[in-house]
């Protein structure tokens, strides 16, 4: 059988200080294995706490490199999940209240997309005022309230960080905007140029009483704060070097805000766009690096127990340089983001034409291979060492949900399974853990389409509690929504969900609370892969065999071993030193 020899040392034992909540037998269909009993727990509301959901382990103290080692995240777009006043349109109290949700399902970090003052040209990515939350959302109060009921449930909050850009409303930008001495930005004066009249490629011609123009980070409404650049040009006077008086300001500002925040009780951010900060950086990305590591120098002398996640897409080169964990995202420095994409990523839904196809390996015609992932996550985990983490996750506001197009319910087990089992720190979209799908064919909202195909609306439709109008998001007449809700009758609901112990939602609480009972499935456990195709089977930790078959025709390999204890299984068998799996079918099982 192909083989790939790899035994990832188990880089020190992760021990978790919370105990684990009771798991749920697995279902009796099927095993000739050897079953063990297990501790069934009475089918429990969304309003009791998971046991061993201790606040003492929210302790500041400790670091967030421990912390993070037994985390499950949970991404919530704020302006989708719950309307707690019925404008349509979601917030912190909203979040407060569906907090027991989070703790029953077993989540202990959440990170929020952007919740500061915004004109919202990007929802919410075009910052007016790092320092108040956006009126839509709520108050400063109602985010510290949020933050504490969260400890309260053993649940951290992270911030999203919009560090390289603000809105073109900021009075950071305004001010700038009618003052030539201002650096904060960056800015090309006419008298810079041979043809004072045409802006450089890019740049954005200026809205105040400032000649010239400006360079914006994404959208024309996001014009990019001013880190410095790593190489400078005679001929290019705006290319200022990273210690000029701008990119000073702007280093020190960062601090501020991030100070503000933590001192009311959050627990870290996202940062977004990390990798843009200076501009024209070399290939290894140095003068970036370092001013990341030089914020984190001071995060640590500061606030030790607060989390810096990157939106980088290389943690090869982003925990290095300071982050304590990047996601693998469907974009990025090394193949554009291919190694989560052949994961995930059908072509429907969010789809970037600069793309080459790529069959995902979670889709059922079973075309796709792992490796793409494998090796990618290889050289991630072998240069962020102990440094750090690799997050990976279900989907998130830029990118598809799993439930996508062709893609079924019967289909997204599996890929739970994977990401709750291997050795990355795995990230739930919200919604995620009851299948909702991609909406397509939504108009354009708040900048979210990106492309003919690329609408991110899709993915960012109110979330789905229950039966009742508007799902349970919100009280406000379907018109004054958010976005639309999904149109199909018979979408996933968490009620629904959490009266029958086989749905998807049981699922992911049961392998989150395997998860967190067994530290050889986390993050820092060993991982041996045995076959790297269809199935994919790997060993973590030398004792828990996985089995995922994500196709949807049967598929069989040799197992190393004659049987096998079942923790959590369906439609795969270990006998006779053969793993079968039927299509769809996944495993988990202890040596």
């Amino acid at each position: 059988m192909p083989m790939l020899p790899r035994l990832l040392p188990v880089a020190g034992s992760v021990t978790s200080s919370v105990p684990a909540p009771p798991l749920v037998q697995p279902s009796s269909q099927i095993f000739p294995c050897q079953a063990r009993p297990r501790t069934v727990p009475s089918r429990t509301s969304p309003l009791t706490p998971p046991a061993g959901k201790d606040p003492a382990t929210m302790t500041p103290t400790r670091p967030a490199t421990e912390w993070l080692a037994d985390a499950v995240l949970y991404q919530i777009y704020p302006q989708s999940f719950a309307d707690s006043n019925g404008d349509g349109i979601g917030d912190l109290a909203g979040i407060e209240a569906r907090l027991d949700h989070l703790a029953w399902l077993g989540v202990d970090t959440v990170w929020l997309n952007p919740c500061f003052a915004s004109p919202f040209r990007d929802a919410g990515y075009d910052v007016a005022d790092y320092l108040t939350v956006a009126p839509r959302y709520g108050t400063d109060d109602d985010l510290a309230r949020l933050a504490d009921a969260a400890g309260h449930r053993g649940i951290r909050v992270l911030l999203d960080l919009v560090a390289g850009h603000t809105s073109d409303q900021h009075p950071w930008f305004t001010a700038s905007a009618n003052d030539p001495s201002d650096d904060r930005y960056i800015w090309a004066e006419p008298g810079h140029l041979a043809e004072p009249a045409v802006p450089p490629a890019g740049f954005v011609a200026s809205p105040g009483t400032r000649p010239g123009s400006y360079l914006p980070n994404f959208f024309d409404s996001q014009p990019a704060l001013n880190f410095g650049y790593a190489r400078t040009n005679d001929a290019e006077p705006w290319r200022l070097p990273v210690d000029a008086d701008g990119p000073r300001t702007n280093r020190q500002a960062l601090r501020d805000v991030m100070d503000h925040w933590l001192g009311l009780g959050l627990s870290g951010f996202r940062v977004d766009m990390a990798a843009s900060l200076v501009k024209d950086d070399d290939p290894g990305q140095a003068q970036t690096v370092a001013l990341w590591r030089e914020l984190r120098a001071w995060l640590d002398a500061t606030h030790p127990h607060a989390a810096l996640l990157a939106e980088w897409g290389d943690p090869a080169t982003s925990v290095p340089a300071g982050f304590h964990a990047d996601f693998l995202l469907q974009f990025g420095p090394k193949d554009d983001g291919l190694a989560l994409r052949s994961l995930w990523n059908n072509s429907t839904g969010t789809v970037n034409e600069a793309w080459e196809p790529h069959a995902a390996y979670f889709d059922a015609d079973g075309k796709g291979s792992p490796r793409t992932f494998l090796d990618d996550w290889r050289a991630a985990a072998d240069a962020v060492g102990d440094a750090g983490f690799v997050a990976v996750p279900s989907a998130n506001h830029d990118f598809s949900r799993l439930a996508c197009g062709p893609r079924t319910a019967e289909q997204l087990p599996a890929a739970f399974v994977f990401l709750l089992t291997w050795p990355t720190l795995p990230a739930i979209y919200y919604g995620d853990e009851i299948g909702m799908r991609y909406v397509p064919g939504l108009p354009d909202h708040e900048g979210s389409r990106l492309g003919p195909r690329y609408n991110r609306a899709g993915s960012r439709t109110p979330m789905q509690w229950d039966d009742s109008p508007n799902a349970g998001f919100s009280t406000a007449s379907a018109d004054r929504l958010y976005l639309p809700l999904d149109p199909d009758p018979g979408r996933p609901t968490v009620t629904a969900q959490l009266a029958d112990d086989g749905s998807l939602l049981h699922l992911v609480r049961r392998l989150i609370a395997l998860r967190k009972a067994t530290p050889e499935l986390g993050a820092k456990g060993g991982t041996e892969v045995l076959h790297a195709d269809y199935p994919l089977v790997y060993v973590r930790g030398g004792r828990h065999l996985v089995v995922v078959n994500p196709r949807r025709n049967a598929a069989e390999t040799g197992a190393p071993v004659d049987e096998a204890v079942v923790l959590e299984a369906r439609g795969v068998t270990v006998a006779d030193g053969r793993i079968r799996a039927e299509g769809f079918g996944y495993g988990v099982f202890e040596l």
